[in-house]
């Protein structure tokens, strides 16, 4: 189950640039363009990926020598909890919510995820990850950056 919670991110990630910023941008678009409404286009991954994560965990509980897929379907809807709480909760508040990060790893992460948001096209984009962002995201890291990219 945990293998597979860690898993997920890396297979998030290249799911999120080659598929939903590739052949499925017309779902993922909604994503990044401003709107009103409570659904996006972009929300039917999280039902397949959902479906998925149960059909798995049926299988596995009725059929004795597929156990094992029964826990990959919970380490899939693991990631898949944690993924609903950081993305839509906490970084778009989909739920109002009042939460002001206090680790440098919640605010590494939403930083990142703020930078992926700033491009509103399937190209361009970069910071695919959901639950990890390397450090170059940090806000120290990018003044430096910055500084140096004006120099």
């Amino acid at each position: 189950m945990l293998a597979t919670f860690v898993f997920m991110e890396g297979f998030a990630w290249v799911t999120h640039k080659y598929i939903m910023h590739g052949v499925m941008w017309r779902w993922h678009a909604s994503h990044h363009a401003p709107h009103k409404h409570w659904w996006e286009r972009n929300d039917w991954f999280g039902i397949i990926f959902g479906i998925t994560a149960t059909a798995l965990i049926v299988l596995g509980s009725e059929v004795a020598p597929l156990q094992f897929l029964m826990w990959i379907g919970f380490g899939i809807s693991l990631y898949g909890v944690g993924y609903f709480i950081f993305h839509d909760v906490i970084v778009h508040r989909r739920i109002k919510v009042k939460y002001q990060p206090r680790s440098a790893y919640m605010k590494r992460i939403m930083k990142a995820h703020y930078i992926h948001h700033k491009v509103h096209e399937r190209e361009g984009a970069e910071a695919f990850g959901f639950l990890y962002a390397p450090k170059k995201y940090e806000a120290k890291t990018i003044r430096k950056v910055r500084k140096v990219g004006k120099a």
